[in-house]
């Protein structure tokens, strides 16, 4: 089941923006790096927390096709799920793992949802904590040009 944080402040986040790269503790500093990101413009709404169904991890490598989807393997059981809408138009051959500047490859997972006005998903952005050295970023991202698609909140 998904952990989700709205950006209500809630949780309080501390990010280190001292250095070229952003690092931080937890997933409320992922959380609150991804709702700054704005994809295309639009606000970040929600922000999802991954968790693996089969074991609760919170640990997964990530492979991106940007512009098309993301699926992540927990690091803990091995299971694989594709994020949100993505398994409707992956592409295996253009998939790459996603790696961290410092060598990381496993990472904690939020997906950002920017959102229409009636609550259907506009812009889904995957961001990544490395979880070797606390290092943010957002690795992939795609728009949803579709409805109703509020389903995919649910597809973490």
């Amino acid at each position: 089941m998904p952990v989700e944080v709205s950006g209500t402040g809630i949780l309080e986040a501390v990010i280190d923006e001292s250095g070229e790269l952003w690092r931080g503790d937890d997933f409320a500093d992922l959380a609150e790096f991804v709702t700054d990101f704005e994809p295309e413009g639009h606000e970040v709404e929600r922000v999802v927390e991954a968790v693996c169904g089969p074991c609760g991890g919170r640990v997964f490598r990530v492979l991106a096709d940007d512009g098309n989807g993301a699926r992540r393997e927990c690091a803990g059981c091995g299971g694989a799920s594709f994020i949100a809408d993505s398994g409707e138009y992956w592409d295996e051959q253009n998939a790459e793992y996603c790696g961290c500047p410092c060598g990381g490859e496993e990472f904690n997972l939020g997906v950002g949802f920017s959102l229409y006005e009636e609550g259907d998903v506009r812009w889904i952005s995957i961001g990544l904590r490395c979880v070797a050295d606390g290092t943010l970023g957002v690795y992939a991202g795609w728009k949803v040009g579709y409805g109703p698609s509020a389903h995919l909140l649910n597809q973490v």
